[in-house]
């Protein structure tokens, strides 16, 4: 598995060394524990030098014992520490191979759209139509930051809103969480320790500023157990995002990688038998959006080396831009089995007499901005210079039709 993800078998190999020390001393220290109780008993019978001796040297097993059990505590969290770098295992359906090379499009919707003139980028088109404002995002914060002004802020509430709308309607519940969260969230999700380099860390308070609302509306149940008749759970939020885009180029031109952005999250909780079927009616879910806003898309399967940490089960849409003429990544939709809810301790009670289980965990992008955005931008660009407001957006707009 590591070695079809890209990871390194040396994580493994210190699991297992830390691991062999770690019984090889609780075996040592139970042994110690059981002389001890049975000269607790035998000691009181024993009379002169006889019990001066086995009272001090109880008392040297008491020391190594006191040090093995230090020993075996310190084992432990380098163990806990190590396991948490270990990913999760894929589905026997996921196709192995090394990158976004090895993903394979498993559905389409539309076609690339043919404009009859020179079609412009997200970000020529949002600085002539002054809906977009790049030098003072960077002023206010840096590069990686924007503002949306005037149309643009109300084109990005339309579709917000637009897809919370679409959500409800499915059968989501609306939630709006904290957008800062502490470690044990991050690390009930798997960002943590994995992706802490791309995460804006608040130091003084040892809280990290939301990296995806999948963080926050997964660990609202942490430490919870359900009865099975509330499964499955599907939550729906709006949410600003943060990422330091550690290790990549955050400076591109435009919006297509920024360090703020918003997003409408997907998140579901749902029995283990049920969770690759509740997977392909998320990814509906999702599509639904790209579909209604009438915008061309594919869907690509990912492989093992081009998937989350987390993820056992991953499926990308992928919006096309003719300004740039790509596929834009605006949605991941994933299962993630048990795997974020044992970190999490996630649970559901199969029956009222039985042992509780752990339950199964998915999200999905429903949809991500602003790449969500830019496709809109260039797919509904005008040789004028202006942008048509898809249709399903306009009721948000008080019935604008054109951004000029």
């Amino acid at each position: 598995m590591l070695r079809n993800r890209n990871y390194s078998e040396e994580t493994l190999d210190e699991f297992l060394r830390l691991d062999k020390e770690w019984r090889r001393l609780v075996d040592e220290s139970n042994g110690l524990k059981h002389k001890r109780n049975v000269a607790s008993e035998r000691i009181p019978k024993l009379k002169g030098e006889e019990k001066k001796d086995a009272i001090a040297e109880m008392r040297g097993v008491a020391e190594r014992i006191k040090q093995i059990d230090a020993m075996i505590a310190d084992l432990e969290a380098q163990r806990d520490e190590v396991v948490l770098n270990i990913p999760n295992l894929p589905d026997a359906s996921v196709p192995v191979g090394c990158d976004y090379a090895g993903n394979r499009t498993v559905s389409s919707f539309g076609k690339p759209r043919e404009l009859d003139f020179t079609p412009k980028k997200h970000y020529e088109i949002g600085e002539d139509l002054d809906i977009i404002d790049f030098q003072r995002g960077a002023k206010i914060t840096g590069s990686g930051f924007y503002i949306l002004k005037g149309d643009g802020a109300r084109l990005e509430r339309a579709l917000i809103q637009y897809m919370l709308d679409v959500h409800h309607d499915q059968g989501y519940r609306e939630v709006f969480t904290p957008a800062i969260v502490n470690t044990a969230a991050v690390i009930g999700t798997g960002q943590y320790p994995k992706m802490k380099d791309d995460m804006y860390w608040c130091e003084r308070d040892d809280l990290w500023l939301n990296p995806t609302a999948e963080v926050p509306v997964t660990n609202m149940h942490q430490d919870e157990i359900f009865e099975r008749e509330q499964l499955p759970i599907s939550y729906a939020a709006y949410l600003p995002s943060f990422r330091r885009e550690a290790g990549r180029n955050a400076d591109t031109r435009g919006i297509i990688r920024v360090h703020q952005f918003n997003k409408v999250e997907l998140v579901k909780f749902v029995h283990p038998s049920t969770s690759f079927q509740e997977l392909e009616v998320l990814r509906s879910d999702a599509e639904a959006v790209l579909r209604g806003l009438e915008l061309p898309y594919r869907t690509l399967l990912l492989c093992t080396g081009d998937m989350g940490f987390a993820s056992a089960k991953t499926y990308d849409l992928e919006a096309h831009s003719p300004g740039a003429d790509q596929w834009l990544e605006v949605s991941s939709c994933s299962c993630f089995t048990d795997f974020q809810a044992r970190r999490a301790r996630i649970k559901f009670r199969p029956e009222p007499h039985l042992k509780s289980e752990f339950v199964h965990t998915l999200n999905g992008s429903g949809l991500a901005l602003p790449r969500t955005m830019v496709a809109v931008l260039e797919n509904y660009q005008n040789e004028d210079g202006t942008v048509t407001v898809p249709k399903v957006l306009r009721p948000y707009m008080k019935g604008q039709e054109l951004i000029g």
